[in-house]
């Protein structure tokens, strides 16, 4: 009954939301629920998988190259749920699937037409994005389904609690829930999913192919970004609303100490760049959208990253960085791109998202938690003002990321047990 409801509500809201929408040329919702999909396909099956967005798309990049090494007879389908992410999955992997697509909304019709549509055997989540018609809709069709380095965070277990009898029907309907860690498998089980359909099989994310920054990348990036030999790059990553104005004031006062330092802020939602430039004005710095960065060169105190997916490379030119949504409660982001380049990281205490990752890397040396605007101050201050303590951070951060690796080999051996079906 809960099921025909639910499906009754996205009726609604589709009969609704169609002449609204179309009358506002809103592409994005039309394109989700009629989809531009080929008339037929050349095969009888295939592996779709999704990933909501750009955090999952990166989780889900390693995953797409494995089983098109393992498998490469097999047709692969990836849909994504975001604007940022499909642009990131365009770019990454566009040339290694069969279909990139938009993931439609969860309307029993929209859905429909795509499975008929990519005919797939085996259906792999990534992470999260779980819909309940989805899930229904591939149970009652035969086609299986896996999570893939599942994680649950207190917030979501709490939200989850709230209809533990819906939810765990709900994860029931997986074949099979591969967990990042035992916490994520302990989490999940406590809503009253069945043990045998719950592993832990580690974090894909450690098994990016992490390239270091060798010199001639370094000067590259160098000449992009206008720096001069004696400026230090601190890069503040995935910030939210809140987080900036810390960042800033913390910024203020390390100029005092180091004038050649420079800042580099990349808000995890790029469209609030230019209320941060205001911000930044309000403060007295000079600061410059890296979308305005012209060849004749530019000057800056404050650069503002509102493009997608370079990030994961700016992080490398830093000398320390700071991963957002931590100083404020959102959960936090992934660290192991900063870690990845040797670098020391940062991070505020809300990293309910990647508890043990954070706890791990803390431990071996290579990451520092910090509470406030005046600890992360005295951390940053820490390691400019000492080469050696940062350079023995990096090693350590770079070290702890390739001693985790092996997740992705330990997901592919399971998906293969339903691939050779």
């Amino acid at each position: 009954m809960a099921l025909f409801l639910y499906h009754c509500a996205w009726t609604l809201i589709v009969l609704l939301g169609l002449p609204i929408f179309s009358a506002i040329r809103s592409r994005r919702f039309i394109d989700r629920v009629f989809l531009e999909l080929p008339a037929q396909t050349p095969w009888e099956r295939g592996i779709w998988i999704h990933a909501l967005s750009v955090g999952e798309v990166t989780s889900a990049i390693p995953l797409v190259r494995a089983l098109r090494r393992e498998y490469p007879q097999e047709n692969i389908i990836f849909t994504v749920t975001t604007r940022q992410g499909m642009e990131i999955a365009r770019r990454e992997i566009g040339d290694e699937v069969r279909l990139l697509l938009p993931m439609p909304l969860d309307f029993w019709w929209s859905l429909g037409k795509l499975i008929q549509c990519i005919k797939p055997a085996l259906f792999i989540l990534v992470e999260t994005d779980i819909w309940p018609g989805l899930i229904s809709l591939l149970k009652k069709k035969g086609i299986k389904t896996v999570l893939i380095n599942g994680r649950i965070s207190p917030r979501t277990l709490r939200s989850y609690n709230k209809c533990r009898f819906f939810i765990r029907r709900l994860f029931n309907s997986f074949e099979l829930c591969l967990m990042q860690t035992d916490l994520d498998r302990k989490r999940i089980l406590s809503i009253g999913v069945a043990p045998e359909n719950v592993k832990t099989a580690g974090n894909i994310k450690f098994d990016s192919d992490w390239l270091p920054m060798g010199d001639k990348e370094r000067h590259e990036w160098s000449e992009a970004l206008h720096l001069e030999p004696e400026n230090i790059v601190w890069v503040a990553g995935s910030t939210h609303e809140g987080e900036e104005k810390i960042i800033l004031e913390v910024y203020e006062r390390l100029r005092l100490i180091r004038p050649s330092l420079l800042l580099i802020m990349a808000p995890r939602n790029i469209e609030r760049a230019d209320s941060i430039m205001v911000l930044c004005s309000g403060m007295g710095f000079k600061s410059l959208l890296k979308t305005d960065l012209t060849k004749d060169g530019a000057s800056y105190d404050v650069l503002i990253l509102n493009t997608i997916g370079e990030l994961g490379r700016i992080y490398g030119i830093g000398k320390v960085s700071f991963v957002g949504g931590s100083l404020v409660a959102q959960g936090g982001h992934n660290p192991l791109e900063p870690a990845s380049f040797g670098h020391p990281v940062l991070f505020g205490p809300h990293m309910e998202d990647f508890v043990l990752m954070t706890q791990l890397l803390v431990e071996s040396g290579g990451g520092q938690e910090v509470s406030d605007s005046d600890d992360l101050f005295k951390a940053v201050k820490k390691i400019l003002m000492d080469p050696a303590l940062c350079d023995d951070m990096g090693r350590k951060a770079a070290a702890y990321v390739e001693t985790n690796k092996g997740a992705l080999k330990r997901v592919v051996a399971h998906l293969g047990t339903y691939l050779a079906q």
